[in-house]
């Protein structure tokens, strides 16, 4: 929602700031005022084409901001976070500057940022019903995207873009292995080469640290048995010999043990001989161990194997290492990557296989698409075209056309196409080329209502957007004027709306209302003030959009048409 626009310097508009509300706000103002500028400023902040040539006379630069509340628009904070913006206090600031002459420049909540990024977001939060900005509408691309929003069918939309991108990801498959080069192919020699050499090795995980581990122990075979007959000797004399006279460690150690034990005095002689028994038992443990290295073969093992093998896993590791896990994770990727560098017949024949069978699942998931969309297009249609009769063109006729091809694209298999009939007997035209500027906003406003009333009985909600309908009273009068008013109000109900109109029963509908107005400044040149108008002011100014007086008369009719301008 659009919390503020605040405008300095565009064409007669020296200084501008508006809080629209957050239902109907009513643009209004004498012919040649300056509304236009506003919708000006609203496409700049939108990301669209700048003109110096709309610089205030006299100044630099102009400049135009659009704060809005985003907290309730997952989609605007899903395109600001992608271009690296995290919003504050649910808020983005769309700003763009324009020089008299040179480049504009966009920023978002104060940096800069490529105008595509400003435009991106400001998709999301903006839509600009126009004269200029009807053709959105009239591109087969926004007429799907339309559809597919009011057929609220996501979930089926999600299963198809699955399938085409499969689809896509094995053409491309297919299309490397069928169009291999030599350089491939003497690739795919390389890595089968290598594939063969590593498997006739067949290293292990951790079987250089075995290995070399084992090599130490034979050559160094003598000083460890040495080592360990001493130590053996010194703590168990008889694990080393059958006649042992020399006491050892675990005999002395038992022999003072036994010592603190035949005192038959309480107190810590008891706690001393526990100790030297749980030291005697720990000593035990380290004679076991001992004994064991003294019956170890690895002495006997065949050093020149050994050395052998650390030979082959270092000739691996050379190449493909530095450690053997590189070496094993190398061939193991090397596996997968053969197997889409093997072009062999039998390879490309099952691939093609498998994609047959995603092309049918990928069909279906299409024909599925279809299906709601042609069921969406003839509710839609009707809808709106019984819509166009309250907005006073009675005889037009809309049609969504959705032809089913055979030829998929990310979009699905459907030609999609709105016609527009604008009174009978006229050919049926595509939209955008066969309708005036205000037709086509009434049009817009029929489609927007239908979709807004569709996601609130469905339960659901709509997504937040700001619509800003010009020219949308263009050629509408009496009755007429009020039922559109009415339905503008009606829309206004679930989103925000602007609308820049000269017919009372258009402004009285709204929740507030800004006046555009020239005057004189203290220079004596002429420019454009924006001002809110509210309680007699609206009436005065409602008055003079009546009959362009503010006599008793016309004031009394603008005080009956703002109270009688309520929904029911």
């Amino acid at each position: 929602m659009l919390e503020e626009l605040e405008i300095h310097n565009l064409g007669p508009i020296r200084s501008a700031l508006i809080a629209p509300a957050g239902g109907m706000t009513a643009i209004t103002g004498e012919t040649g005022a300056g509304k236009s500028m506003l919708l000006s400023a609203i496409r700049l902040i939108s990301g669209g084409p700048s003109d110096g040539g709309r610089v205030s006379v006299g100044a630099q630069e102009a400049w135009a901001q659009g704060v809005f509340e985003v907290a309730s628009s997952p989609a605007a904070v899903a395109a600001a976070r992608e271009a690296g913006f995290e919003p504050e206090d649910g808020e983005l600031f769309l700003s763009r500057k324009v020089p008299a002459s040179g480049r504009s420049r966009s920023m978002l909540s104060g940096r800069s940022v490529p105008r595509s990024v400003l435009a991106s977001v400001a998709a999301e939060l903006v839509t600009i019903h126009g004269q200029a900005d009807q053709l959105r509408i009239a591109t087969p691309s926004r007429q799907r995207e339309f559809l597919d929003r009011y057929a609220g069918d996501e979930v089926a939309l999600a299963a198809y873009g699955k399938a085409w991108n499969a689809l896509r990801a094995m053409d491309e498959r297919l299309e490397r292995l069928n169009s291999q080069e030599s350089s491939m192919r003497q690739q795919a020699d390389y890595l089968r080469e290598s594939i063969e050499r590593i498997n006739r090795v067949d290293p292990q995980p951790g079987e250089m640290d075995e290995l070399r581990a084992r090599r130490d122990r034979i050559e160094n075979a003598a000083e460890i048995a040495e080592g360990v007959t001493r130590a053996l000797g010194a703590l168990d004399a008889s694990q080393v010999a059958d006649d042992v006279e020399l006491s050892s460690a675990a005999d002395l150690i038992d022999h003072a043990s036994q010592a603190l034990r035949a005192i038959h005095v309480e107190g810590v002689f008891s706690e001393l001989a526990d100790r030297l028994d749980s030291i005697s038992t720990d000593l035990s443990d380290v004679v076991f161990s001992l004994s064991g290295e003294v019956d170890n073969e690895a002495s006997m093992e065949d050093l020149d194997a050994i050395n052998g093998r650390i030979h082959e896993l270092d000739e691996l590791t050379r190449r493909w290492g530095p450690e053997l896990s590189d070496v094993i994770a190398w061939r193991d990727k090397a596996v997968y990557d053969l197997e889409d560098l093997d072009a062999s017949p039998e390879k490309v024949e099952q691939l093609e296989a498998k994609r047959a069978q995603l092309l049918n699942a990928a069909k279906k998931a299409a024909q599925a698409i279809s299906k709601r969309r042609r069921t969406a297009a003839k509710e839609l249609a009707s809808k709106v075209t019984a819509e166009l009769d309250s907005l006073a063109m009675g005889t037009s006729k809309l049609e969504i056309r959705v032809a089913e091809r055979e030829q998929l694209d990310a979009t699905g298999a459907d030609d999609i196409e709105f016609l527009f009939t604008p009174f009978p007997g006229s050919p049926q035209l595509p939209m955008g080329k066969s309708a005036s500027g205000g037709e086509l906003s009434r049009l817009m406003l029929a489609l927007e209502l239908v979709a807004a009333e569709k996601h609130v009985v469905a339960g659901g909600t709509v997504p937040p957007m700001t619509f800003i309908f010009d020219e949308v009273d263009a050629g509408v009068g009496g009755k007429a004027a009020v039922e559109l008013g009415a339905r503008l109000a009606k829309l206004a109900q679930s989103a925000q709306v602007l609308v820049v109109t000269h017919l009372p029963q258009v402004a009285s509908w709204a929740d507030e209302q800004y006046v555009v107005a020239k005057g004189e400044t203290k220079d004596g040149s002429i420019a454009t003030t924006i001002s809110q108008v509210r309680g007699d002011e609206r009436v005065h100014e409602i008055a003079r959009m009546l009959s362009g007086s503010e006599s008793e008369t016309s004031l009394e009719h603008a005080e009956e048409l703002l109270k009688s301008s309520v929904l029911d």
